[in-house]
């Protein structure tokens, strides 16, 4: 006998909530926000609103269905089955952290706040709920199938993301590491456009910039920055976008279901050991970009989840791609 679907409620705990658990009563927290100018009123209202979109989908959900929720905290820990429906009720943010930890299960994105959120991801508003859910189990219910960025150490550590991987070191300062293309793709840099990591003025592939070199992948660079991003087309509504633009970069962003990742180096800094000719590209379904540490310790995390963090040390090597996971969202 086949189990019936599962409902996995993913929400997060609201700023109202926060505040009281840290300040002990709504009172004091009250007064904490009076203190600063603020009304916690307008806190306390997108609380309610939160709840009552939470109580409107719970109630949408067919008896003889299983349900249960989960915290964003604690998804590193939760168990999602293949027959599970995920119904992210939040953020558009909170679809991209439940993302990594899923395995081709439908995701429907509920706003909580309209008007508030872009409204990317969380599509859909709760009083929708009644007629998705069963239409998320449906053959032939319209789903796009978004790509995914993925970050393989040497170590076997991997490490998923809807967004965007951010690799650096903690605390965002400087990192030292060691950047190359493997199999193709695009970057710029001081040095102007290269092909494939190799200079596009068809030379042996030697860079302007201290520490580069050239290798079997083309030319890898030394750099100290404050890291790196990695993104995908989804990612490229958010973070990478603000970056791409502020950098008046020629490269086009890639769609939200497109096999094409970009990156870029945040800051990265010349010296007579450091180069800044590789610090922006874009990667295709079958290249990929490379770093290797130069510092006691460098970390890789996905779509804010820092404390979920991928970590390398001296002389570790890590693979960034497009994954072969997609999340499949309910359209």
């Amino acid at each position: 006998m086949s189990l019936a679907p599962r409902i996995v409620l993913v929400h997060r705990t609201t700023e109202y909530e926060e505040l009281v658990a840290h300040h002990g009563t709504h009172g004091q927290a009250a007064f904490f926000l009076s203190s600063r100018g603020r009304d916690i009123e307008e806190v306390a209202e997108r609380h309610r609103r939160t709840r009552r979109a939470l109580t409107d989908v719970t109630s949408a959900i067919p008896l003889t269905w299983r349900q249960s929720r989960v915290e964003r905290g604690d998804l590193d820990r939760f168990l999602f089955a293949p027959e599970d429906v995920v119904v992210v009720v939040g953020q558009d943010g909170l679809v991209a952290n439940a993302a990594k930890y899923l395995t081709g299960q439908p995701v429907v994105g509920i706003d909580a706040d309209p008007g508030r959120n872009p409204g990317v991801l969380v599509r859909h508003r709760p009083g929708d709920a009644a007629r998705l859910l069963p239409a998320a189990l449906a053959t032939g219910t319209g789903v796009d199938e978004l790509t995914m960025v993925e970050a393989v150490a040497d170590d076997t550590q991997r490490l998923l993301a809807l967004n965007e991987i951010y690799l650096g070191a903690p605390g965002h300062q400087t990192a030292r590491y060691r950047l190359g293309v493997e199999g193709g793709g695009a970057s710029t840099g001081d040095g102007g456009v290269m092909e494939g990591g190799r200079a596009s003025t068809g030379g042996a592939g030697v860079v302007e910039g201290g520490g580069a070199l050239t290798s079997g992948a083309g030319v890898v660079e030394a750099q100290a920055s404050s890291g790196v991003l990695v993104g995908t087309g989804t990612g490229a509504t958010g973070w990478i976008r603000s970056v791409w633009q502020e950098r008046g970069n020629p490269l086009p962003l890639p769609r939200p279901t497109e096999d094409r990742l970009v990156w870029c180096v945040r800051e990265a800094w010349p010296s007579p050991t450091t180069g800044t000719s590789q610090v922006a590209g874009q990667l295709s379904a079958t290249s990929h970009l490379t770093l290797t540490a130069e510092s006691e310790r460098l970390i890789a995390f996905g779509d804010g989840m820092e404390g979920d963090a991928l970590e390398l040390t001296w002389g570790q090597s890590v693979r960034v791609g497009v994954c072969g996971r997609r999340l499949r969202l309910v359209g």
